[in-house]
């Protein structure tokens, strides 16, 4: 708790100097979020090339916007319901799309070198160990995929993300109720979808 203040804190010390006009601060804000923000994308729209987009309108959209920030909200929560915005909207599209080209936005799309870096271990692991990992995430990726999109972002929140309920609901804007009533179906789906593609859990 004491950390996550601390980073809430020197978050708000940031957002001060983006808002007395250093450009500057705005960088540290993004080396800051910038990870757990393609991840919270990737999660949601399952592709990473736009996942890479979505991160950085959002921080584009972010600083364009800082002047405005009030702080009636953490400036993370702030940053990534912008994040959680344009992954919405970028699916609606991409899903049109998808059906007019007769393709699927749950088909596996990785990165150049096949995986997916937004997670690095922290040990280097064997090749053997790589690759049951690879083949999880896959896996689990492909049934976070089939989710639908408001179940998806809160499982992505809440269960990889670690945020809070009163955070997830102040991302989205839905009482905290529904939070927790789309995580139940969420975990409910992945844990069918898992079953289905690993065996019994």
């Amino acid at each position: 708790m004491r950390g996550t203040k601390q980073r809430g804190d020197e978050d708000l010390a940031f957002v001060t100097l983006c808002q007395e006009g250093d450009a500057d601060a705005f960088e540290h804000l993004v080396r800051r979020h910038q990870k757990r923000m393609l991840n919270i994308a990737y999660r949601v729209i399952g592709n990473y090339d736009e996942a890479c987009e979505i991160a950085q309108d959002a921080f584009v959209a972010a600083y364009k916007n800082i002047a405005g920030f009030q702080r009636k909200a953490k400036f993370s929560t702030w940053l990534y319901a912008i994040c959680i915005n344009l992954a919405r909207n970028r699916r609606k599209r991409l899903t049109t799309r998808h059906f007019r080209e007769g393709r699927s936005l749950d088909d596996p799309i990785a990165t150049p070198d096949g995986e997916m870096a937004v997670d690095p271990p922290a040990s280097e692991p064997t090749p053997l160990e790589r690759l049951e990992a690879r083949d999880i995430r896959h896996h689990v990726q492909g049934c976070i995929n089939t989710l639908d999109v408001d179940f998806k972002e809160v499982l992505v929140l809440r269960d990889i993300q670690g945020f809070s309920y009163e955070e997830i609901s102040a991302m989205l804007k839905v009482p905290a109720g529904t939070v927790k009533s789309r995580l139940f179906r969420a975990r409910e789906g992945m844990k069918d979808c898992l079953k289905k593609v690993m065996g019994e859990l």
